[in-house]
């Protein structure tokens, strides 16, 4: 998790290649087939555990969240605030924004099984993720691709990376809750949150990247986290299953082999809710305060729509519907079934597990 001592790039917004970076960059695209055939090791990814976002003002943030999920407050890393996720230790977090940046997601956090920090960290390596320092403040998503690096909070050894394109994961233990301790699995002082919330949050489901080679990515999130294709939106598009059949990495966008010159785009998370009803999510979301989209294009903040995955993305006859909001900073979050894995059905939970 991301505190005061770290500056994870937010991957919102596109950020151009640097010529000295391009350079860097030429020599990284095979290193993922050619360690594999020299024996790479997997990393164990067990689920999709937790993400950070960057905001504009955190109270206000943190008191929408909660107003909408019920989600207490499982820890505190200075100004950031966790809050949990169902019954934890998932829990996603919201940080202030640091200076240059724009709201967004900065990581998404996935649990690992047996968690140690010199082992997981060499397996990355084995993909083509080198070792190096944690970002400074003038890098972007680009200049840290293909990099990993460790943040010591307080004595809570964290370990991330930036892939091909940029983006940043956190690698964990299962236990991880955002505390303290070697691992982070200490989070005593949990604090209810004001209400019940609209909606009973119940799990992750996936997140959504833009990037610019989606078959590059696939290849190698499918080879570095020994991973399968669970489902198909479309014929280009297959959804990576984390292993519990449910959750899901999805990478689309662009299909260029050539290297990346504009940093890839956490674009959205979803979770899991009881009791998933369209029309009484978009009631009271409204209720609440939010307006119906009228143009697909606008993203501006407090807005609620539906999407209709027709059967051409692998959806239902008539259309799978998926729920979205934007919170006050115009962050995107899906709300789906729990047994939504990115398949065909009206809930979106028939997946034949397609490899």
């Amino acid at each position: 998790m991301a505190g005061k001592s770290i500056r994870t790039p937010v991957t919102n917004k596109p950020q151009l290649l640097s010529r000295r970076r391009l350079l860097q960059s030429l020599p990284l695209l095979p290193l993922v087939p050619s360690a594999l055939a020299q024996g790479a090791q997997t990393v164990a990814v067990r689920k999709i555990h937790c993400f950070d976002i960057r905001v504009s003002d955190v109270a206000r943030s943190v008191r929408f969240y909660q107003d909408i999920f019920g989600a207490p407050v499982q820890a505190r890393q200075g100004d950031t605030v966790c809050l949990r996720v169902g019954d934890g230790p998932r829990f996603f977090s919201i940080s202030p924004l640091a200076p240059g940046q724009e709201p967004g997601f900065s990581h998404i956090g996935l649990s690992v099984a047996d968690f140690n920090l010199d082992r997981v960290r060499s397996q990355l390596a084995s993909h083509g993720i080198r070792p190096g320092s944690a970002p400074a403040a003038n890098e972007s998503g680009l200049d840290i691709a293909s990099r990993s690096w460790v943040v010591n909070r307080g004595g809570t050894q964290e370990l991330y990376f930036a892939d091909l394109e940029g983006l940043v994961y956190l690698l964990t233990s299962e236990g991880y809750c955002g505390g303290g301790g070697v691992l982070g699995d200490q989070c005593q002082a949990i604090e209810p949150a004001p209400g019940p919330g609209l909606f009973e949050l119940l799990d992750y489901s996936h997140f959504t990247n833009f990037v610019g080679g989606r078959d590059r990515a696939n290849n190698f999130y499918t080879t570095a986290f020994g991973k399968t294709y669970q489902a198909y939106q479309g014929p280009t598009s297959p959804v990576i299953g984390v292993g519990d059949g449910i959750q899901f990495l999805m990478y689309t966008g662009g299909n260029s082999a050539e290297p990346p010159t504009e940093a890839a785009v956490i674009h959205h998370t979803c979770f899991t809710m009881n009791n998933f009803n369209v029309d009484r999510i978009l009631a009271q979301l409204t209720d609440y305060g939010l307006s119906a989209r009228e143009d697909q294009s606008d993203n501006s903040p407090l807005q609620h729509w539906v999407s209709l995955r027709m059967p051409n993305r692998g959806g239902a006859e008539g259309g799978t519907p998926e729920v979205y909001f934007s919170d006050p900073d115009g962050i995107r979050i899906q709300l789906q079934d729990p047994g939504y894995c990115g398949g065909t059905g009206y809930l979106g939970d028939s997946c034949p597990s397609l490899a």
